[in-house]
């Protein structure tokens, strides 16, 4: 049975009382399912399969490696040879990463039942202490398996994106980056889910980074 981020109007009028253009996006766009994994252990591998690529190839990684391996457990993982999950589409940077956090949560050196269990911060602590998990893929597993409520991250490119997109930024700076999450704490995690899909279909809105980028390259030619 699909799970999907538990939200509704509590947040969303909180935000709306936020933030005047998001809440105006909220109003255009509507109610958005996200499927979330409870599964700690296979939501991270699939967050280390979608470092640095589109979602719809992650997809197309994701479902080579079921095919693969059937349950995304660290048995299975553990059980599959380096050839065949780099045959997925894997790079052998993200194969060696995926390798070395199953072997830790096999042998119990990775405790990931604890997880569930902590804030926020030392669960992104603790994972960044792993190989080749970094605080964006710590945000990814808090959103999409734990469903935590208020996360926005400054390290997501899409989110970069849709704030400059709303807000007619051409950088986010931390400092403004900072203003916006707390404006959507305790629910920036809904926020962030109305940004994704800004920065992916646009509502008529424009990028002004790509704009300043397309000026200056009319100006260099």
């Amino acid at each position: 049975m699909k799970q999907y981020f538990p939200y509704g109007t509590t947040q969303t009028d909180y935000l709306k009382s936020k933030d005047q253009k998001l809440g105006k996006m909220i109003d255009v766009i509507g109610h958005l399912d996200r499927l979330i994994d409870p599964d700690l252990f296979a939501s991270l591998i699939g967050a280390i399969v979608a470092q640095q690529i589109s979602g719809k190839a992650a997809d197309t990684v994701w479902n080579r490696i079921l095919e693969k391996v059937g349950s995304v457990t660290p048995e299975n993982i553990c059980q599959c040879a380096d050839e065949a999950l780099q045959s997925c589409g894997l790079s052998w940077r993200k194969v060696s990463y995926i390798r070395d956090f199953s072997e830790k949560v096999l042998n119990h050196e990775f405790k990931i039942e604890e997880l569930a269990d902590l804030p926020d911060a030392e669960i992104i602590r603790r994972l960044d202490e792993l190989k080749g998990i970094g605080p964006w893929t710590a945000e990814m597993m808090l959103i999409f398996s734990l469903a935590r409520p208020n996360i926005l991250s400054f390290n997501d490119f899409a989110i970069q994106k849709g704030l400059r997109m709303l807000y007619g930024h051409s950088e986010i700076t931390k400092e403004l980056f900072d203003e916006y999450q707390s404006r959507f704490t305790p629910y920036a995690t809904v926020a962030s889910f109305y940004i994704w899909e800004i920065a992916t279909n646009g509502y008529g809105l424009t990028d002004p980074q790509a704009k300043a980028n397309q000026n200056t390259e009319a100006v260099t030619k």
